[in-house]
């Protein structure tokens, strides 16, 4: 696929997505999960929730929490490397407001992914919990009108990744993972 091509595609599925932001409950929707997921802190405050609800395995989910804020800060440097802006409001009236102009990656996403990760290494039984809700977040930036696919594409694969290389050490703490 060409650049043209694919930025062709990004805007393609953005208009989509963002058209069903026309419906208050998906609206409403979008905004609290844009809302939660600011700098991680849906995921963060699961993980810590897990670390308090789980003692036998308290170190896993306080450094599951930590692979999660670690995808979050590299989300941040790549977007201050590429720097990325997010879509144009005119084309795309935003239904939240953002921290930052950058786009690419989204952190949402990353944090998202990162804890969708993590948590189902963790706590097995969170993977039907974790893994949709990471999605729900991820498309959320689409419908909010805030990011491109490619930016949340890219966020994911940033924040699976970033979990993904912490597995052993996950699993190294004290009661393992259960995956």
């Amino acid at each position: 696929m060409r650049h043209g091509d694919w930025a062709e595609a990004d805007h393609r599925i953005l208009a989509a997505a963002h058209a069903h932001g026309r419906r208050p409950a998906v609206a409403a929707a979008a905004r609290a999960l844009s809302l939660g997921g600011e700098h991680g802190a849906l995921w963060i405050a699961a993980g810590l929730a897990g670390a308090a609800l789980d003692p036998p395995h308290r170190t896993g989910w306080l450094r599951g929490t930590a692979l999660i804020g670690a995808a979050h800060l590299a989300s941040m440097g790549v977007k201050r490397l590429v720097r990325r802006p997010r879509p144009h409001p005119g084309a795309y009236p935003p239904l939240v407001r953002t921290a930052g102009r950058h786009s690419f990656p989204s952190s949402h996403a990353a944090s998202a992914a990162a804890a969708a990760v993590a948590f189902a290494a963790l706590h097995p039984p969170t993977r039907p919990v974790a893994v949709p809700a990471a999605a729900a977040m991820c498309l959320s930036r689409l419908v909010a009108g805030v990011h491109y696919p490619t930016d949340v594409a890219a966020g994911a694969l940033l924040g699976a990744a970033t979990a993904a290389a912490g597995r052993t050490w996950l699993a190294k703490a004290p009661g393992g993972t259960r995956a």
